[in-house]
């Protein structure tokens, strides 16, 4: 019977790592014209104004009566002047979304990431562990990918020569296809950071990197590389779930309107855990 060889990826998933072509990648694609008429996008903020490019006073905002008067009549300010205001408003409006916890530090850091950097992948040791956390707590017997590899392990290995069968590597695939994969959608992600930052995620690949088998134990190290896009589509403004909120009309005019075209970029997350069971 030959043995599996690690390391050794059991699963990626059916979307891409590194998929610049996603929509939600697009940026500075849309005019004006097309971010009013096809997204319903004409009152973007409480402090400036992107299309006339003058900054707004108390009394030109939607709950004025004098709004409608005073549209296009405050201080003119640049391109520039505008983009880095919004930005500032982009990130007093994430502190909603990120009120407690050790990621809350993260989406503030992360806009500031697609003001400055051009679209470049952002990494951080604070997102590493908040998605080995989430493995690792996920204690469902029904959905979590850790305990369901540990259940493929112990039922699969061959327990007299001490190998895991290279003829039974799909049912390692299938444990996890029958789980849920780490997602940052639990109801503490609300107010924790994470559904702010990443919420959904796009690609995963997992990959046993060694197994060790001995006397009727196995330890197994596992490595879980997840990416997710830091932008927005089309169908994310158009959702009643975003739409409804400054932060998400801010974040889509400054990705997707031809004036300003901030680039979305890839969030890289990466852990390794161990595995440990045994003959049952």
């Amino acid at each position: 019977m030959i043995a599996l060889q690690f390391p050794c990826t059991i699963f990626k998933t059916q979307k891409w790592m590194d998929d610049y072509s996603a929509s939600d990648m697009r940026y500075g694609d849309l005019t004006e014209a097309q971010l009013k008429s096809q997204y319903r996008l004409d009152y973007i903020s409480d402090q400036v104004d992107p299309w006339t490019l003058t900054r707004r006073s108390s009394m030109d905002r939607p709950q004025s009566m004098f709004c409608c008067n005073l549209r296009g009549q405050g201080k003119k300010i640049t391109r520039q002047q505008c983009a880095a205001m919004l930005f500032d408003e982009f990130r007093w409006l994430s502190h909603k979304f990120s009120l407690h916890g050790p990621y809350s530090h993260l989406i503030e850091k992360m806009i500031t990431h697609m003001q400055n950097s051009s679209g470049t992948p952002f990494r951080d040791i604070s997102l590493d562990r908040a998605l080995k956390d989430h493995i690792i707590k996920d204690d469902s017997q029904e959905n979590s990918t850790r305990l369901l590899l540990q259940k493929a392990f112990e039922d699969n290995i061959d327990w007299e020569n001490n190998i895991y069968p290279s003829i039974e590597n799909a049912k390692l695939y299938e444990a996890i296809s029958g789980g849920k994969l780490p997602k940052f959608d639990r109801f503490q992600d609300n107010f924790n950071g994470m559904g702010i930052t990443v919420h959904d995620t796009w690609a995963t690949h997992i990959t046993i990197k060694s197994l060790h088998i001995d006397n009727g134990h196995f330890r197994a190290m596992v490595h879980y590389k997840v990416q997710d896009h830091f932008g927005l589509d089309g169908d994310d403004i158009m959702s009643e779930k975003f739409r409804q909120f400054h932060l998400f009309r801010i974040w889509f005019v400054l990705q997707r309107y031809n004036q300003f075209g901030f680039r979305p970029f890839m969030t890289n997350m990466e852990s390794t855990i161990e595995i440990t069971g045994t003959h049952k």
